[in-house]
């Protein structure tokens, strides 16, 4: 026996041909890491890419610090905004027939400490306030205006000049702020399968041609967005007359998408998480999937079904019959008990304008 003898016989040894059990396992190894890494790389490129649908406004850089102080408590205030643009993907949805964007929905839901309860407030567009000094979307400031109407406000200053004008107004400090552009809102409801909503009475030839005969109806997304844009045939048929429609819709939705847990697992449904945050603005607080689902899993204890929905108490206007002011004592008394998280009174619910 030579002295490399050995050697050579333990290097032969480690070339002996694998058997077929051996090359049958290493291939699977070889799959399996292969399909965790693209299967990572997939995950990541879809949670990106939902990630990066969701368009950011910071408040706190925009509204700096004169803003009223936050809460005692734990309790959240939002406010939540559906924006009507009739340009683009929007204008095919309603005809075309009115210029710019406004806020033609507008919600401040208050959030009581605990989150098992929630309080909506509507505040109708046609609703004339006092706005505060704005900044302009090209530089400068716009000074304070009275008796502009609030959906205006959107149109002419953007996101931002809205929360400042509402903040203003009800001595709220909003923590949190969500828009859902309605073609967007369209494409959303029709993701999810459409939304049951309880009709209390027939609409006929609503916005789009929209006919609903009363009762339970499951709605697709083109007929959700005419009935919470249709005013004519409902009640007097002004802002007022739909503000009902709007809460009883947002309720359903809501319902809706706490069922199917949207929001508590967004990447679980690709297409209905990319519907959703293609259509969706927040405050830069929110402005992520992994914040959007925190924020959703904080509400798990409460119930759409049972959210109170309010209308900001109004009247209508001594000098332009076509347009309401917030009612006092009411609206404050309503504003009052945001404020201090407390029981909201039954005066502080009563609105002189009886359109709604």
């Amino acid at each position: 026996m030579t002295e490399n003898s050995t050697p050579a016989r333990s290097r032969a040894s480690r070339r002996r041909p694998r058997t077929r059990g051996q090359r049958v396992r290493r291939a699977l190894l070889w799959t399996l890491l292969v399909a965790v890494v693209a299967a990572g790389a997939t995950a990541y490129w879809t949670y990106s890419r939902i990630d990066g649908n969701i368009k950011a406004v910071d408040l706190d850089k925009a509204l700096g610090d004169d803003r009223p102080p936050r809460l005692p408590t734990a309790g959240q205030n939002l406010l939540v905004l559906g924006s009507d643009s009739r340009a683009g993907a929007n204008a095919a949805l309603d005809g075309g027939k009115v210029s710019g964007a406004r806020s033609d929905t507008a919600l401040v839901v208050h959030i009581p400490e605990g989150r098992t309860r929630a309080t909506a407030i509507s505040i109708p567009r046609d609703t004339l306030v006092t706005r505060p000094e704005c900044q302009k979307s090209g530089g400068g400031t716009a000074p304070s205006a009275r008796r502009v109407m609030f959906n205006s406000v959107y149109a002419q200053y953007g996101p931002a000049c809205v929360v400042k004008t509402v903040e203003k107004m009800s001595g709220i400090r909003l923590d949190h702020y969500l828009e859902i552009d309605f073609s967007g809102f369209k494409e959303l409801v029709d993701a999810i399968g459409g939304v049951t909503v309880d009709i209390d009475e027939p609409i006929e030839n609503g916005p789009g041609g929209l006919d609903l005969a009363a009762g339970p109806q499951r709605l697709n997304g083109t007929q959700s967005l005419a009935y919470v844009r249709t005013r004519y045939g409902v009640k007097d048929g002004s802002d007022l007359g739909r503000i009902g429609n709007q809460q009883k819709f947002l309720m359903a939705l809501l319902g809706e998408v706490k069922k199917q847990d949207l929001l508590g697992s967004p990447a679980k449904t690709y297409k209905i998480a990319d519907s959703a945050t293609k259509a969706l603005t927040t405050d830069s607080g929110l402005a992520s999937l992994t914040a959007l689902s925190d924020f959703a899993r904080s509400m798990n204890g409460v119930d759409p079904n049972s959210m109170e929905t309010i209308m900001l108490p109004v009247a209508y206007d001594k000098q332009d019959p076509n347009r309401v002011v917030a009612a006092e004592p009411n609206a404050s008394r309503l504003w009052k008990a945001i404020r201090e998280d407390a029981p909201i009174p039954a005066s502080a619910k009563k609105s002189p304008a009886t359109g709604g």
